[in-house]
């Protein structure tokens, strides 16, 4: 018996949102390092109109001093907080089925609204492997390119999210951000650490005197960076420089010698970096290029009940046509600019 419109849209909605509820975060394909970990971390807000809003202390504006016996002390009225804005952004994606294709894939769809009817197994499950199949195709090309807005500048179009290059900029000291002038040099504070151009040469490179200094201004700024993530051209020079310049060795159990042809991890200071393909997808410099961030001060706000949702338009009165979607709201924010840096090889 052939499906009715009402059937086929509530069935559609249906997948779509048990889809992505029952989806969890963990389940983002591990290449999307950016999107998975800033949606691991996400935080909520209420609608605004057109800005998420994050409160800044940009100074301390102390009036300390030593005093002995009568010294006059003084007072002064403190000014500490700063605001950055950051414009909220909507996301849309979705897919459409026409009426030939579903007949063409054995379902039938029409406008009586009988009730009572029985569809038969074989209808049924013909119906479930098509939007099965559309939905998961649905999601995988939203995270596709949501991670890949998330990294750029925003400048692709009006429209598009503000991404990591920049909030975390090559050349922090110019442009605004969040609504604060960044070439200002009262508002130093809102630079990121920048290291460019590092050179990985065995033995004279500069990459890990780099590193080393871009680490230590991050800490000083906000405390040690929790995530790193590079490009495959900046991975293969920091390794290559550490393998062919110092050499390694696994020793375990001070008794066994294990050698191997690769390693299952890489790391500064502890903290593993992380291979982004994305990176190299981008083209241009991202390959050469690496991230020291601190997550506590960058991360993606979400309007509350604008997360990811599937969204069902009613069909077309011209065309007999059915379609589905997903929306989401929200903004990627930073609270602290030079707790985090930018780095590239040469």
């Amino acid at each position: 018996m052939p499906f009715t419109t009402e059937e086929l849209s509530i069935a559609g909605k249906t997948a779509l949102d048990y889809y992505l509820k029952n989806k969890p975060v963990d389940q983002i394909s591990q290449e999307r390092v950016w999107l998975k970990k800033l949606m691991g971390s996400k935080k909520s807000m209420p609608g605004g109109k057109q800005n998420a809003v994050v409160q800044l202390r940009y100074r301390y504006q102390n009036n300390f001093s030593f005093f002995n016996g009568r010294t006059v002390v003084t007072y002064n009225n403190r000014s500490t907080i700063e605001q950055a804005t950051f414009p909220w952004r909507a996301a849309h994606d979705g897919f459409t089925l026409d009426e030939d294709r579903l007949i063409q894939n054995g379902i039938s769809v029409t406008d009586n609204n009988k009730k009572g009817k029985v569809h038969s197994k074989a209808e049924v499950v013909q119906l479930t492997n098509l939007l099965n199949e559309q939905i998961e195709v649905l999601d995988l090309g939203w995270e596709e390119q949501m991670d890949s807005l998330l990294l750029q500048d925003g400048s692709g179009s009006t429209d598009d999210i503000e991404g990591l290059d920049y909030l975390v900029a090559q050349d922090p000291t110019t442009g605004t951000v969040g609504g604060i002038d960044r070439s200002v040099a009262a508002n130093s504070y809102w630079r990121n650490q920048v290291q460019l151009s590092l050179t990985t040469t065995t033995t004279t490179g500069t990459i890990i005197d780099g590193m080393e200094t871009q680490w230590r201004n991050c800490t000083k700024n906000g405390g040690r960076p929790n995530f790193i993530m590079a490009g495959t051209d900046f991975i293969d020079g920091y390794r290559n420089f550490l393998l062919k310049t110092y050499g390694t060795m696994q020793i375990s159990n001070g008794s066994m010698f294990d050698a191997e042809g690769g390693t299952d991890r890489i790391s500064f200071k502890g903290v593993p970096i992380i291979w982004n393909p994305t990176f190299d997808d981008l083209g241009g410099t991202w390959a050469k290029r690496c991230y020291f961030l601190n997550t506590n001060y960058v991360y993606i706000k979400e309007i509350e009940g604008q997360g990811k949702i599937a969204r069902k338009p009613g069909r077309p009165y011209d065309r007999y046509e059915h379609m589905w979607g997903v929306t989401w709201r929200g903004a990627l924010c930073m609270s602290r600019a030079n707790a985090h840096a930018a780095l590239s090889i040469a």
